[in-house]
């Protein structure tokens, strides 16, 4: 799969080559290696995935079959599912199988599917307030790529912010903004709008600038965004035993964030390793694969819900702070954690190299969440940083405040 996406255009984006001019220690680590990350558009990932796929010789695609609902063995103790219920192709009812994998994204109908055959499926589902705008670009013949230190990514309060390199010289911008911000929301669908906001924030600038690239679509827009937990199982016991779910049908988070498709690959690994532990243990195999998730994928679910909740409450203080002191204030009240990641975490991933580095192995998966506040060595650093913030010039605003952006609206 590697090798057919690189020859697809995929890019490799080594994330030690963008490590910040601030940082003076330069020196290469073990593991350097492991801190990169694959370029490349969604559908490019989908059609190499589907042709490697294919070229299996033990696989065999439906076209033009839709799964309407799931088979369960009645007579079984356990709720056991036998196969799913199909919709068009060649007419048939249903097809039967061993094990059933469900990996129909966030919007998966699994829940009514499972109560059909008399299973519950208790979820959690925490919406993230966000609608995101996107917008795909592609670089012009001998223009270069701007020069990134690390991800180009931020959070102006009322707007959050990201560039993502794609395959073959594209690339995608994206700007997420209150699912209630009705002004913001109005403004972002139209392509010039959208383009006007994106020459208005600094990082992104020199991204549209017409010498560098041109738009090669219009503004997508992704509503609907939750973080949701479901439960498969019940008093230590599988709910039901012949299927799994996988990725988003499973444990879905903020898209925002794009971790998607890479839990989505660490799940499918965790139930690849649960089927070769347990072939002829259905109950076994399901707890086996839930207990790993628990480990591997729950963690990052409840990030993505701290990180949200935060965003949220700071988006409320900013808007009472409009409210109290006029148009165009962005002041709020915040608490010791706010400041702690404002004036030393974020400043610590520009100047000491193991922080930086942390957050990069963090950012790509390597490290659980919560790692860069709960390791004492560094929490140690971020806190070295942090009392030293009266000594160093002020961090630089990343970006335009809200008046700013719908002036730069209005005049598109």
């Amino acid at each position: 799969v590697l090798d057919a996406l690189l020859a697809a255009g995929v890019s490799e984006i080594r994330f030690m080559d963008m490590m910040p001019t601030t940082i003076s220690d330069r020196t290469a680590r073990p593991g350097d290696e492991d801190l990169v990350a694959l370029a490349g558009r969604r559908t490019t990932f989908e059609w190499v995935l589907r042709r490697v796929v294919l070229a299996q010789d033990h696989v065999r695609l439906l076209d033009g079959v839709a799964v309407d609902g799931l088979t369960f063995d009645a007579s079984a103790s356990t709720p056991t599912v036998t196969g799913v219920r199909l919709l068009g192709g060649d007419g048939s009812a249903s097809l039967g199988a061993d094990i059933v994998v469900v990996a129909n994204g966030p919007r998966s109908t699994l829940p009514g599917w499972l109560a059909a055959g008399g299973v519950e499926l208790p979820e959690r589902v925490e919406e993230t307030g966000i609608v995101y705008f996107s917008r795909f670009f592609r670089f012009r013949d001998g223009a270069e790529v701007p020069r990134q230190d690390g991800p180009v990514a931020g959070d102006l309060g009322f707007v959050k912010y990201g560039v993502f390199l794609g395959d073959n010289r594209t690339f995608s911008i994206t700007f997420a903004v209150a699912a209630d911000d009705v002004e913001l929301r109005a403004g972002l669908l139209e392509s010039h709008v959208f383009n006007s906001v994106a020459r208005a924030v600094e990082a992104t600038a020199l991204w549209v600038d017409d010498a560098c690239a041109e738009p090669i679509t219009p503004v997508h827009v992704m509503g609907r965004l939750v973080n949701r937990r479901r439960e498969f199982l019940v008093e230590g016991g599988p709910r039901a035993v012949g299927f799994h779910a996988v990725g988003d049908a499973h444990t879905c988070t903020n898209p925002l964030y794009g971790r998607g498709c890479s839990l989505a690959m660490v799940q499918a690994t965790l139930l690849a390793d649960a089927m070769a532990a347990h072939p002829d243990d259905p109950p076994g195999r399901s707890i086996d694969y839930e207990q790993a998730s628990e480990r591997e994928i729950v963690p990052w679910y409840r990030a993505a819900v701290a990180q949200d909740r935060a965003s949220k409450k700071a988006a409320r203080q900013a808007e009472e702070a409009r409210s109290a002191r006029g148009v165009g204030a962005e002041q709020r009240d915040e608490g010791p954690m706010a400041a702690l990641l404002r004036d030393g975490l974020l400043p610590a991933t520009r100047l000491d190299p193991e922080v930086f580095r942390a957050f990069l192995r963090m950012f790509n998966l390597l490290t659980p969440p919560d790692t860069l506040m709960t390791d004492p060595d560094l929490l140690a650093r971020v806190l070295a940083v942090y009392q030293d913030r009266d000594h160093r010039p002020p961090e630089p605003a990343i970006g335009p405040d809200r008046q700013t952006v719908l002036e730069a609206m209005r005049a598109a």
